[in-house]
């Protein structure tokens, strides 16, 4: 069965049970931000990954467990670092603020 976490992005095809997922949002000013990119840095805050921002601000990682950071870098903005843990069998939701 299908389905979305509260306000996230869609779940289909996603085995949590076997992933570690971290995704979430980007807002300014409660709006959404879709023209922002999202880096995926390890604990040693080497570049791992970076992914765009959908229309609706929304970004997805597939990462292995551990602690990670989020550096949120948008036009107008100073880049925002968040931290966040990932594990095998469950979501880390983020919402970032600019």
């Amino acid at each position: 069965m299908c389905g979305a976490t509260e306000g996230g992005l869609w779940l289909c095809c996603v085995n949590v049970a076997k992933e570690a997922v971290v995704q979430g949002q980007v807002l300014r000013e409660g709006q959404p931000v879709g023209n922002a990119y999202v880096r995926l840095l390890d604990a040693s805050g080497e570049f791992t990954a970076e992914v765009p921002t959908s229309a609706t601000g929304h970004f997805r990682f597939f990462a292995r467990e551990g602690e990670w950071t989020l550096r949120t870098l948008a036009p107008k903005a100073d880049p925002v670092d968040n931290k966040v843990v990932a594990s095998v069998g469950s979501v880390a939701e983020v919402t970032v603020s600019i």
